[in-house]
């Protein structure tokens, strides 16, 4: 059995944020042509998503109606993002299907990932979320939600909120029964809700956001898939990157791409989270990692192209 997932970047559906529901439409049934082919090919998938524009749209509204209505915790909102948006590929990708006669399932779960309580971006928030605020919005946003907010560096004032390490998909047992059966499964969209796990094993939700790639990493281990795709902005990993020495990379062991992370080659607000996703699939037992654009998707799968991570 083919078993793969595939983490679609956080703007396959909607680049700017500010796209109407038509476009995300339009964006979404484009976004899927990778994985159209990949079930021909008989692959038994799992999707995950981004869900940044989405997320920020909504904290907006948030903001926007606090004095209205009550304020909805971050978590809730990353639930709510997951659950539209895999409404868009579930839909979507059942109309693909059933104009080529494929008969397969599609099934979204709005998937909580467990993360460690302890997890230092708790108590350190560093992740950016939302709108760009100035600086004499700061201390009146700060006041109304308690919220943490820092600058971005030349680019204004934003929220920082937690960024917790995923350690386990909670539904991860059914969502491997449900792919093993050959049902397209929608999963970990944005990352997932995070939440942890109290002594008597019951969870309690935590008001933050999980990376996508990494949560993408934890679910193909917990399915046991053999690869994981992950689908962004460019068509390769490239050391010295936008540089006049820039160089892609094509076929790489996990062993040389340590040694290019440890150098500083993949900052951490671009390629380093999905390097490291690559690195924690592969250390669990994963096959390879396919790291490329979505529009290359398809040759980077049945073809030479795109960046390839192995084992050894």
């Amino acid at each position: 059995m083919k078993k793969a997932v595939i983490a679609l970047g956080g703007n396959a559906i909607s680049s700017t944020g500010r796209d109407d529901i038509h476009i995300q439409f339009a964006n979404t049934r484009k976004s899927l042509e990778v994985v159209v082919e990949l079930i021909k090919q008989n692959y038994h998938l799992a999707i995950t998503h981004g869900n940044g524009p989405q997320v920020g749209n909504a904290l907006l509204r948030v903001e926007k109606t606090a004095q209205e209505i009550p304020v909805l915790p971050l978590g809730v909102i990353v639930a709510d993002t997951e659950g539209g948006m895999g409404y868009m590929i579930e839909q979507s990708l059942q109309n693909k299907l059933k104009k080529l006669g494929i008969e397969r399932d599609v099934f979204t779960i709005v998937t909580q990932v467990i993360v460690d309580p302890n997890d230092p971006s708790i108590i350190n928030p560093t992740k950016f979320v939302g709108p760009f605020y100035n600086e004499k919005q700061v201390k009146k946003l700060s006041e109304l939600f308690n919220w943490v907010i820092k600058e971005d560096p030349g680019r204004g004032y934003r929220r920082v909120v937690p960024s917790p390490k995923p350690v386990k998909i909670v539904n991860s047992r059914i969502i491997k029964q449900l792919v093993d059966q050959g049902v397209i499964v929608i999963a970990a969209g944005g990352g997932g809700i995070p939440v942890y796990a109290e002594i008597d094993g019951t969870y309690e939700g935590i008001d933050g956001v999980i990376d996508k790639d990494l949560a993408s990493a934890v679910l193909a281990r917990d399915i046991k898939a053999q690869i994981l795709a992950i689908l962004t902005g460019v068509d390769y990993v490239y050391l010295n990157y936008n540089k006049p020495d820039q160089k892609k990379l094509e076929r790489i062991t996990i062993n040389e791409v340590k040694i290019y992370l440890s150098e500083g080659q993949f900052p951490s607000g671009s390629m380093g989270p999905k390097i490291e996703s690559a690195i924690k699939f592969l250390e669990s037992g994963g096959s390879e990692v396919i790291i490329t654009s979505l529009q290359k998707a398809k040759e980077a799968f049945l073809g030479n192209f795109g960046t390839k991570i192995v084992p050894g």
